[in-house]
């Protein structure tokens, strides 16, 4: 029998069912109110999350985001301030700062322009695989230096490139004018701009200002397209005038190197300080440098050797011996002393003078620069009185000038000194001491007995210590006068018209475990001797052939001297004649053609040197 019947009424029964209900459902009505409701309700949830989204963006978390968006488009970006100018005592200017560029990128930017590099490197003077290892190794940084101080105009070219990522910023470098000239003094500053050496350390605060800061709104290429505000207010760095005269400065500085090259030697400094105020007027070294080209040079040449370097003064020290034994009323400038027969032995050691001096007296002893004469008048003087005096006139502890890395000398305590000790430091060796000490102790006679600290600023307020009876002080220049004589050892250091006042020098170098056949020679002095302005040392190393200090420092200490005094418009002491005479000529003190008497040198510090 065939299932077709009976599975067509089902399947008619099943459609019918269907139909029914859609009808039902067609007949039924729609509720929309309900679905109004339902809408609203969600219209009104979303907008309760779109408000509470708000809220937590612009109340809750505000700062959050607002931090993010500044940190992709708002960048603070310094202000560069030009530091103070370095002037003499004339306004001359000895070291300005002048505006450049520093070319700069970013490299995450410039790396996503690979195709640029080669060309910026070829903008930039630079091998294209160090660009790129240099890129490499800050890709993910923002901020990477490429060149720094390039002229404006040079920068500009790199600029107009428009490589991406790339851009300049605003620096100043430090230009010094006179050279080599001034190195010692002023030092130099780093590419920042910040004071390495010399007075640019010693000032470094005072010159280099505070850089400003402002807040700036720049692109995705970094390119400032807004400033939003000035955060810090730009604070230039301040003038600094010295005490330091260019012209002394040039004419001490040409005639050290003159005094070198004429004697063959290593090295030498020549120091000059206003009597009057204990203003450094030149202090110049040999060997220098360029501070324009620092990187160039040689270390060792940077040392301001007049206050870092050390040396036996030898004979200059005998007139503060004489000066204690005049304080302590045992001796008086025309007491005799015999010197003969130019040998003394002490304690298993020989003192030696150059010759046999004979017969002299205290003044004789500088005239004729005898060690025995001061080592018998240091032995009666006690230790302490002698130490005392000594470090009056400032020996063995720094100036107070401010230089960095000024040395304070040597000289021993007291109790430690056994009579060869005290001997010898009567005239000169067994203590050290600096090209400016030296001439700080001389400026103590130049001035009446006061002590001041030497000080490289025009102007400073420079209080001043007694030290010493202005009595003894003139006594003791007058002496020192004598050696500017035929019969002393410095008569080369004579200068035209002035009267000179000032003291030989010459030792051994010291090494270890004694002495070498080196010489350092030295002349200090101070003119002019009736009305002391100006105070000059000078300390050759290493002459050659005649080495003596009144062979070799005191030509150059007159030829200073002169020209200074001069340049200062200091009066001559026979000016009163010249004017009286009505010839116009004046009647000039200066050096004879007779050298000073010259011997060959001793063998060892108790034998001395001549001078």
């Amino acid at each position: 029998m065939s299932p077709r019947p009976r599975e067509s009424a089902e399947a008619n029964t099943r459609n019918a069912t269907a139909t029914a209900m859609r009808a039902a459902a067609r007949a039924r009505p729609v509720n929309l109110k309900a679905r109004l409701s339902t809408v609203l309700m969600l219209l009104t949830l979303a907008g309760t999350g779109l408000v509470v989204r708000a809220v937590d963006l612009q109340v809750v978390r505000k700062d959050f985001y607002q931090e993010q968006g500044d940190a992709r488009h708002l960048r603070e970006v310094p202000i560069a301030v030009s530091r103070g100018a370095v002037l003499d005592r004339n306004g001359e200017p000895l070291a300005v700062s002048t505006p450049v560029e520093s070319i700069w990128v970013n490299p995450q930017e410039l790396l996503q322009h690979t195709g640029r590099i080669p060309e910026l490197a070829s903008a930039l003077a630079i091998d294209e695989a160090v660009l790129r290892q240099k890129l490499d190794q800050r890709a993910d940084k923002e901020f990477l230096y490429l060149k720094r101080h390039l002229n404006p105009d040079d920068a500009k070219l790199i600029l107009d490139r428009k490589i991406p990522g790339v851009s300049a910023q605003r620096e100043f470098r430090r230009y010094y004018p006179s050279g080599e000239v001034m190195a010692h003094v002023l030092g130099f500053t780093n590419i920042d701009d910040r004071g390495q050496e010399g007075l640019e350390l010693a000032f470094d605060e005072w010159l280099a200002g505070k850089p400003g800061a402002k807040r700036v709104i720049r692109d995705r290429l970094g390119h400032v397209v807004e400033d939003v505000e000035l955060l810090r207010e730009p604070q230039p760095g301040r003038d600094l005038t010295l005490s330091i005269d260019r012209r002394i400065q040039y004419l001490a500085y040409r005639q050290l190197k003159r005094t070198l090259l004429e004697h063959g030697a290593s090295s030498g400094s020549i120091v000059v300080l206003d009597a009057r105020n204990g203003e450094i007027l030149a202090t110049v070294n040999q060997p220098s440098y360029n501070p324009n080209a620092v990187n160039n040079g040689d270390t060792a040449s940077r040392r301001n050797r007049a206050l870092t370097d050390v040396v036996e003064p030898g004979s200059t020290v005998k007139a503060f011996t004489i000066a204690a034994a005049l304080e302590a009323g045992k001796w008086k400038p025309n007491t005799p002393i015999d010197t003969s027969p130019g040998t003394m032995p002490l304690a298993g050691h020989i003192i030696r003078d150059t010759s046999n001096k004979g017969l002299l007296d205290v003044t004789g002893v500088l005239t004729r620069s005898s060690n025995i004469g001061a080592a018998k008048i240091a032995l009666t003087l006690s230790n302490e009185h002698l130490y005392d005096v000594f470090k009056r006139f400032g020996f063995g502890e720094s100036t107070g000038s401010g230089f960095p890395g000024e040395a304070p000398g040597v000289l021993p305590i007291a109790r430690s000194w056994g009579v060869v000790e005290k001997a010898t430091i009567s005239y000169g060796y067994g203590l050290s001491v600096t090209p400016m000490q030296l001439a700080q102790a001389y400026a103590v006679l130049a001035d009446g007995g006061r002590l001041r600290a030497p000080t490289f600023v025009k102007g400073a307020q420079n209080p001043d210590t007694a030290v010493l009876d202005p009595n003894i002080v003139r006594t003791i220049v007058g002496m020192l006068e004598t050696v500017i004589t035929p019969a002393g050892t410095g008569l080369r250091a004579a200068v035209r018209n002035y009267r000179v006042a000032g003291k030989t020098g010459t030792s051994r170098r010291a090494v270890a475990g004694g002495y070498e056949s080196r010489y350092i020679s030295t002349f200090a002095g101070l003119a002019p001797a009736s009305n002391p302005r100006l105070v000059t040392v000078v300390v050759i190393h290493d002459p050659q052939g005649a080495y003596t200090g009144g062979m070799v420092a005191a030509p150059a200490f007159s030829r200073v001297m002169d020209g200074a005094l001069r340049l200062l418009d200091v009066p001559p002491d026979n000016v009163e004649k010249w004017y009286a005479d009505g010839t116009g000529n004046w009647a000039p003190i200066e050096a004879g053609d007779a050298a000073p008497e010259y011997a060959p040198g001793a063998t060892s510090f108790e034998e001395g040197v001549p001078e």
